[in-house]
C-alpha cells in the first residue's frame, strides 16, 4: 500500500506486504527499534556505568535518528522549535518567559498543523510530523511554568504539586534538546515532568510516598529501582491484543457507518445506540496500543518507576498515559478523563485549569482543542464536552447522595451511570473522529442534537435549584443571625438598664429577659 511519506521509504517492501501506510509502518518500526535501544540503554548506559552527559548524548542523537527516519527533513522543525523556546527562555528571564514561550510554541505547532491540514491530503490518519511536536510543545510549556514557579515564585505562592515539580536552576542545552527529542518519547511521548526525566539521567532513583491527606508535599526516599521486565512484558502483551483487535475487530465496525443513509433510515434507536458505542469502543485499541507501547519502551529504558506500594510490589505508572478499565466501565464524564491521556491531562490542569482566573473548564477544553490541530472536529468535540462536563457536575453533586444509602442502590446507580457515560462519551467524540464540519454535523442532526439539549436543560435546571436551595439556606441563616443578635441586644439593653438600679431589682430583670 503506497503512500507518499517524507521519511525513509526503505520498508516500502514491507509496507505494501502488511498493507499499511508507510509512515505508519516507519513509525511501528521506529518504535519496536526504540525498545531494542531501551534495553542495551539501561544495560550498558546505566547511570552507575555512564556519565550523565553520555546518556544525555545518546539519548538525543538516537531520538533525532528516529525523527528523520520517520518523517525526513520535517523532524528540523523538533530542533527549531526547541532551539527558539531555549533562546527565549535565555533572554526573556523567569519572570515572564512561560508566557512567552507558551505563546511561541503553541502558535508554532498551529502553523505547522494548519499546514499538514492544508498542504498535504485532508483527513489523512497517518503517523505526521505534528504528532511529535504536540508532545514537544507541552514539553516546553511545561518546563517553562515549572522555571518560573521555581526562580521566580515564592513558595507560599505555589500549591502542593508546583512546589514538588518547581525547577530550580536554568538547564543547559543539551539537557533541554536531551528532555525535548529524547528517543523513549520523541515519537508517542508520554509528556513526563522535567525532574523527572533528569533524576532517571542522573540515576537518582527515589521511592514516593503516598500523599498525605493533609496536603503535605511528597517525601523522596533513596530507593534502587527494581527490574521493569515484568511491567515491561505485561505492557508489550497489552500492545499485542490491542493491535490485534485492531485489525480486526476495529475494521469491521467503522465510525462513518453512524451517518450510512440506509443504517439511519432502516435501524432501530436502541440499534443505533449499541452501534455507536460498539463503534467508539473500537475507535480505542489504536491509542491503546501506540501509547502503552511508548510506556513500556520508557520503562525498558529504566524510566517510570514510581516506587512501592505498602505490600512491596514496585509500580512502573509514573508516566503511564492511560488506565484501560477504568475507561472502559468509568462511570462518570471525568472518571474517563481522568484515565485517557493521562499526562496530557495533568499538562492541561497545570499549564491552564489551576492558573486560569476566570471559567477555568471553558479555557481548558479551549486550549485541548487548539493543541490537538485545525480540524473542525475537534472543536466540536470539545465544545459538545464542555456542555456535558458541566451538566455531569451538575447532576451529580445534586442528585448521587441520594443513591448511595445502600449497597443495592450504589450498584444500581454505577450501572446507570456507566450507561449513560459510554453513549455521551461515543456520542461526543464521533466529530473528533469524523474530522470534518459536514458529516460531524449530519451524525449531530440525526439525533436531532439531544444530548446537547438534555445537558443544556439538565444544567439549568439543576444549577436553578442549588441557586434557589442556597438562596434560602442564605435567608435562613441571615434571619436566625438578626434574630439571634436582635436578643442579644435585648439582653445587653436590659443588663445595662438594671445596673442604675440595686442588685434586687438586677436580679428579676435578668430572670424576666430569661423567661422571654
Amino acid at each position: 500500500m503506497a503512500t507518499s511519506t517524507t521519511g525513509s521509504t526503505l520498508l516500502q517492501p514491507l509496507s505494501n506486504a502488511v498493507r499499511l501506510p508507510i509512515d505508519q509502518v516507519n513509525f511501528v518500526v521506529c518504535q519496536l527499534f526504540a525498545l531494542l535501544a531501551a534495553v542495551w540503554f539501561r544495560t550498558y548506559l546505566h547511570s552507575s556505568k555512564a556519565s550523565p552527559f553520555i546518556r544525555h548524548v545518546v539519548a538525543t542523537l538516537l531520538g533525532l535518528y528516529l525523527a528523520l527516519f520517520c518523517f525526513g527533513w520535517y523532524a528540523l522543525h523538533f530542533v527549531i522549535q526547541s532551539g527558539i523556546s531555549y533562546y527565549i527562555m535565555i533572554i526573556i528571564g523567569v519572570e515572564n518567559m512561560h508566557k512567552y514561550c507558551f505563546v511561541f510554541a503553541l502558535g508554532y505547532l498551529t502553523v505547522c498543523q494548519i499546514s499538514r491540514v492544508y498542504i498535504f491530503d485532508y483527513g489523512q490518519y497517518s503517523a505526521d510530523f505534528s504528532g511529535p511536536m504536540m508532545i514537544i510543545t507541552q514539553k516546553i510549556t511545561s518546563l517553562a511554568y515549572e522555571i518560573h514557579d521555581g526562580m521566580f515564585r515564592k513558595d507560599e505562592e505555589l500549591t502542593v504539586s508546583q512546589r514538588c515539580l518547581a525547577v530550580r536552576r536554568m538547564p543547559s542545552l543539551l539537557e533541554y534538546l536531551s528532555y525535548n527529542c529524547n528517543f523513549m518519547g520523541i515519537l508517542a511521548g508520554p509528556l513526563c515532568s522535567y525532574k523527572d526525566y533528569i533524576t532517571f539521567i542522573e540515576g537518582r532513583s527515589y521511592q514516593p510516598t503516598q500523599s498525605e491527606a493533609n496536603g503535605k508535599e511528597e517525601i523522596k526516599y533513596e530507593q534502587t529501582d527494581p527490574s521493569p521486565n515484568t511491567a515491561v512484558a505485561q505492557k508489550l502483551i497489552v500492545c499485542g491484543l490491542s493491535l490485534l483487535f485492531h485489525m480486526t475487530v476495529s475494521k469491521t465496525l467503522p465510525v462513518e457507518y453512524n451517518i450510512d443513509d440506509h443504517f439511519r433510515a432502516t435501524a432501530s434507536l436502541p440499534t443505533r445506540i449499541i452501534y455507536l458505542y460498539l463503534s467508539l469502543m473500537a475507535a480505542r485499541p489504536k491509542y491503546y496500543f501506540a501509547w502503552t507501547l511508548a510506556d513500556a519502551i520508557n520503562n525498558a529504558a529504566g524510566f517510570g518507576f514510581r516506587g512501592y506500594d505498602k505490600n512491596g510490589v514496585s509500580h512502573w505508572d509514573l508516566i503511564s498515559n492511560l488506565r484501560i478499565l477504568q475507561i472502559e466501565f468509568s462511570t462518570s464524564f471525568k472518571m474517563f478523563l481522568d484515565n485517557w491521556n493521562i499526562q496530557t491531562a495533568l499538562w492541561l490542569k497545570r499549564v491552564c485549569y489551576e492558573r486560569a482566573s476566570f471559567s477555568p473548564t471553558i479555557q481548558t477544553f479551549i486550549l485541548s482543542a487548539i493543541w490537538h490541530g485545525v480540524y473542525p472536529g475537534y472543536y466540536l468535540t470539545f465544545l459538545t464536552g464542555v456542555l456535558m462536563t458541566l451538566a455531569a457536575r451538575t447532576v451529580r453533586k445534586t442528585i448521587r447522595h441520594y443513591f448511595i444509602v445502600s449497597p443495592a442502590t450504589k450498584l444500581c446507580y454505577d450501572i446507570m451511570t456507566w450507561m449513560t457515560t459510554q453513549v455521551a462519551i461515543s456520542y461526543t467524540v464521533v466529530p473528533f473522529v469524523l474530522l470534518s464540519v459536514k458529516p460531524s454535523i449530519k451524525f449531530y442532526s440525526s439525533w436531532y442534537f439531544c444530548l446537547h439539549i438534555i445537558c443544556i436543560f439538565l444544567f439549568l435546571i439543576f444549577t436553578t435549584k442549588r441557586t434557589k436551595k442556597g438562596s434560602n439556606e442564605q435567608e435562613g441563616i441571615q434571619s436566625s443571625w438578626s434574630k439571634k443578635q436582635e436578643e442579644e441586644s435585648i439582653r445587653g439593653h436590659n443588663f445595662c438598664t438594671t445596673n442604675n438600679f440595686n442588685q434586687k431589682q438586677e436580679t428579676t430583670c435578668r430572670n424576666t429577659t430569661t423567661k422571654q
